[in-house]
């Protein structure tokens, strides 16, 4: 890996860890599809998958007396089969494919809330949910945006619902580690696995912006934070659905 690589995927770990330090997402979006334009697409998933898992870990301690437990214990209820049936699967999609999954999850926040009527807080809807993000950040690397449609309707805080969804992600990503890891270690193949040193430093960076944009969040009403939200993952989709299909 090149000192440029390297400094690219630094910089671009500090911006997106502030941005969800504010938004809890957006932030992984955005260092997913940096880091699958610049590496390979196991290597992409192992180092976000390292890097989200400290970003959204910090972010839930930071604030972690608005982690609602009981939702996370369910959601875990759900993660746990979706990862029974990831065991089972064989298919690790290729980088046009992880570009138009990223597309295309950006624009689920401009669905109509009301098709859906899900919150996390109703009877069930949590287990559901730590099934679909299990098994979607897994394969796709990020789950953000899917997320929010659980938690959007709910009557949980701007900081109930970052901190909250930062649990959920610890376990989302620490699945994504295992399940891109274990072929890897099984084929002896160090090229594809992240070098220590790019991760002993990404760690800290993640942390810092993670802090930096927890300090914006307290600042902001819930009314800009939702807003804020759709229009800055528009963008980003709109740019790797484009990608995406360049590739094909």
């Amino acid at each position: 890996m090149t000192v440029l690589i390297a400094s690219l995927i630094l910089v671009t770990t500090l911006a997106t860890a502030f941005i969800s330090g504010i938004f809890g997402m957006a932030g992984g979006l955005i260092l997913m599809g940096v880091l699958t334009a610049l590496l390979p697409v196991a290597t992409a998933m192992i180092l976000h998958g390292m890097i989200q898992l400290c970003s959204n870990g910090w972010r839930a301690w930071l604030i972690r007396e608005h982690i609602s437990w009981p939702i996370v214990g369910r959601y875990l209820i759900g993660g746990v089969l979706a990862i029974a049936m990831l065991i089972f699967v064989m298919w690790r999609p290729e980088k046009h494919a992880v570009f138009i999954m990223l597309g295309l999850m950006a624009f689920v926040p401009w669905i109509p809330k009301k098709w859906f009527a899900l919150d996390v807080e109703k009877p069930f809807q949590a287990e559901i949910l730590g099934f679909v993000a299990q098994a979607l950040n897994t394969l796709a690397g990020v789950v953000g945006p899917v997320l929010d449609i659980f938690f959007v309707q709910t009557e949980m805080s701007r900081q109930q619902i970052v901190a909250t969804k930062g649990a959920t992600q610890v376990i989302a990503h620490l699945t994504k580690i295992i399940f891109w890891s274990v072929p890897v270690w099984m084929a002896a193949d160090a090229e594809l696995v992240p070098p220590v040193w790019l991760v002993v430093l990404a760690l800290p960076t993640s942390m810092f912006g993670t802090w930096i944009g927890g300090l914006v969040l307290h600042r902001m009403s819930d009314i800009s934070f939702r807003d804020w939200t759709k229009y800055l993952l528009t963008v980003i989709g709109a740019v790797y659905l484009l990608r995406g299909f360049g590739l094909m």
